[in-house]
């Protein structure tokens, strides 16, 4: 006999599971008892539940790009649990595979609001794939291999798992072993499906793809992009799916999401076709579902995905490919069409967009286009760049060419705090490349203390907390919409370099872009935990350009 604990960690073992985050808790203390048997297991110990659960969501977008496997989180009840619901949202509309377990409480307390009891599968459903609770020990086995199969294929997502205390140290016999492993369902293209696609491609004037998401890729990288250059046809990414294809193809035209290049928006709302693969053509994507519309007159719409309920559910969709995307991306790569005569358009989307990402001169004292730019020529190709939400980050859309795949991590959901924890688990995950965690003020203190976790285990990652003492995006709303009448958007904010000192930073604090790339070319030669704390000026409240006076001059006609 062994116990349920042991069994589980063996399933997961067998899953080919390399890494866990948690926070530690007393409703699991058996499986913490059980890790060190398997020492192919890394557990690196959290500071906070969010982090737990972003570091185990950015874990997963890294594997899905190539095993697919998802990133695992262990947390305790209640607290716990409600802390970590912020990465399973992320990972959810993300399409990232992430496997949650929550230690809950004991079966025989259960249903009378025990202490931190929560009804697991009733408050994460919402938000998740699949919520369970495993009450019967004997079915870890069946359960485990359920949530990989469930986290990985059609589109992507978290499993949430409850694990009764007293369902953990039940013995179960030892010939009781684990389901074998799982690998994600295949899914091919029709064929019948693919000429009509290519049919659309050949009596198109103005074609355009839009990449990027679920079930995205190394193999649908090269081969889509292989596809596209043959062809001509100007690729667009999705919000935060920049690393879909390289940036020095020639016909990558650019991203969507805020502040997107006014000439790609243009181009797709000129195009009379778009093909649209992997992305769920969300809100941040199509700017509030106009770019295209939900309708779009005049325009064929071509879904590729890989989840049927994606498709149909939001938009008109003209031809709907209901399959893996590197499995579309190799097929279109391999087809031959005599029909098609290659366009210029890619080519000419190219050219605007190197254009468009081209920092200018703002004459800002601490111009972050600038610094932008100092990183490209200072920082190697495989750099992956880690951000959270905040204004901050446009600088970095816009000008930072997402060279490495993967290479970029970022939630398309818009959650703060998301930034340091995803680099963490780069660092750990690459510890090879080169990691940077840029980070607003206000979205650096909603999980910078898992810089002590970055520590403890000797990540190298470097960290950019752009301070302009405010929350930026709100506080650029709040002056369109309420001019003038600041409330609750300022921040006053500690000393970011010698709070990265205490955690042993080598840190650095600047006030121009000089004095930025100095301390850039420092960072560089150096190992450990690196940040830079680059004080800006408020007024210059946007990549785009839109600056505080600016928009209360606009209020004001």
């Amino acid at each position: 006999m062994r116990s349920a604990a042991a069994l589980l960690v063996d399933c997961l073992a067998t899953q080919g599971c390399d890494r866990i985050f948690t926070v530690p808790g007393e409703s699991f203390l058996s499986v913490l008892d059980a890790l060190p048997d398997h020492p192919e297991i890394e557990v690196v110990t959290c500071r906070q539940e969010g982090g737990v659960a972003f570091m185990a969501c950015a874990d997963g977008a890294m594997n899905a790009a190539g095993s697919g496997r998802p990133g695992v989180a262990f947390v305790t009840r209640g607290p716990g649990a409600t802390n970590a619901s912020i990465g399973v949202h992320v990972a959810h509309q993300d399409s990232q595979p992430m496997i949650l377990f929550v230690g809950d409480v004991a079966r025989g307390m259960q249903g009378r609001e025990g202490f931190q009891e929560v009804d697991f599968p009733a408050f994460f459903a919402p938000v998740c794939k699949w919520a369970a609770k495993i009450d019967d020990p004997a079915r870890i086995p069946e359960y485990v291999a359920r949530a990989y199969a469930v986290a990985m294929n059609g589109r992507p997502g978290p499993v949430v798992l409850a694990l009764p205390e007293d369902m953990l140290v039940d013995e179960v016999p030892a010939s009781l072993a684990p389901r074998p492993f799982v690998t994600r369902t295949a899914q091919a293209v029709c064929p019948d499906a693919m000429a009509a696609l290519f049919d659309l491609i050949a009596d198109a004037a103005s074609p355009v793809a839009i990449i990027g998401g679920a079930g995205w890729n190394a193999k649908a990288r090269e081969n889509f992009q292989t596809f596209a250059e043959r062809i001509g046809l100007p690729v667009a990414t999705a919000f935060r799916r920049q690393d879909a294809i390289a940036p020095d193809s020639p016909v990558y035209a650019g991203n969507l999401g805020y502040g997107p290049n006014p000439g790609l928006v243009e181009r797709i709302r000129n195009a009379d076709l778009i093909i649209a693969v992997g992305a769920r053509l969300g809100e941040a994507t199509t700017d509030g579902y106009t770019i295209p519309t939900l309708e779009h007159p005049g325009q064929t719409l071509v879904h590729i995905h890989p989840d049927p309920e994606e498709l149909g559910r939001v938009y008109r969709t003209d031809l709907a490919l209901c399959c893996g995307v590197d499995e579309f991306a190799e097929c279109a790569a391999l087809w031959e069409d005599s029909a098609v005569i290659p366009f210029d358009a890619g080519a000419e989307a190219h050219a605007e967009w190197l254009a468009w990402s081209t920092p200018q001169a703002s004459g800002a004292t601490m111009d972050l286009g600038l610094c932008v730019a100092a990183m490209r020529e200072v920082l190697p190709d495989d750099t992956m760049i880690c951000n959270g939400a905040g204004n901050f980050a446009g600088w970095w859309h816009r000008h930072w060419h997402y060279r490495a795949y993967p290479g970029q991590l970022a939630p398309t959901c818009g959650a703060m705090g998301y930034g340091v924890p995803a680099a963490v688990a780069a660092a750990l995950r690459y510890p090879e490349r080169t990691v940077v965690a840029v980070a607003g003020d206000g979205d650096f203190l909603m999980n910078g203390q898992e810089l002590a976790t970055a520590a403890q285990h000797g990540a190298n990652l470097i960290v950019v907390v752009v301070d302009n003492g405010a929350y930026g995006t709100i506080r650029m709303h709040q002056e369109r919409e309420y001019p003038g009448r600041v409330s609750a958007t300022v921040l006053a904010n500690p000393d970011f370099a010698m709070l990265g000192a205490a955690y042993g930073a080598l840190s650095a604090k600047v006030t121009t872009t000089e004095e930025f790339i100095a301390a850039l070319e420092e960072a560089r030669g150096r190992t450990g935990i690196r940040l830079i704390h680059a004080l800006t000026d408020l007024e210059r409240i946007a990549a785009s350009g839109a600056t505080i006076s600016g928009l209360r001059a606009r209020a004001k006609g």
